[in-house]
């Protein structure tokens, strides 16, 4: 009997594992230290106090906007990460495995800001709604959206966007 009880037991741990490794096999692959991105595109921000250039990496198949900023300990200030959802819809966000506070901006098609997370937690699994349907998600550094003073409203430029 204790065999058969061992033996379901490491059955079962056996099993659980290879579900696990499924599960966390992407992000395992993506816990490899990165290196700064090959290739950013230009995008501003237009609020009252201006227009705020920064330079962003564009997350546009599952996988990259899976990936995110996952892993990464350090985004220059004059960087970002925009996440094409391809349409407007109810968006949902979170920080597992990301180490850097961001602030997430939530765009609609015309390019218009719709919602602002502000300074959210690294580490958490806790989800972050964009409330009204959202095109995109730019993810600046902590701070940065009440350093220019965005607000729902103010507009992105970028080709993602129309004009």
């Amino acid at each position: 009997m204790r065999f058969s009880r061992s033996l379901l037991f490491a059955f079962g741990f056996a099993a659980a594992l290879a579900g696990a490794m499924v599960l966390a096999g992407p992000a395992q692959a993506q816990s490899a230290p990165q290196t700064q991105p090959t290739t950013t595109e230009p995008l501003e921000i237009v609020t009252a106090s201006g227009r705020h250039s920064f330079a962003i990496e564009v997350m546009r198949t599952d996988e990259e906007r899976a990936r995110g900023l996952m892993f990464r300990r350090f985004m220059p200030a004059d960087r970002g990460m925009l996440f094409d959802f391809k349409t407007e819809q109810p968006v949902m966000m979170w920080m597992k495995n990301t180490y850097i506070p961001l602030d997430m901006i939530f765009i609609s098609r015309s390019g218009a800001v719709t919602h602002i997370a502000a300074n959210t937690e690294p580490l958490s699994e806790r989800t972050v709604s964009s409330g009204p349907p959202a095109f995109a998600v730019l993810e600046v550094n902590a701070g940065v959206a009440a350093k220019i003073g965005v607000k729902p409203g103010d507009r992105l430029v970028h080709g993602l966007f129309a004009k």
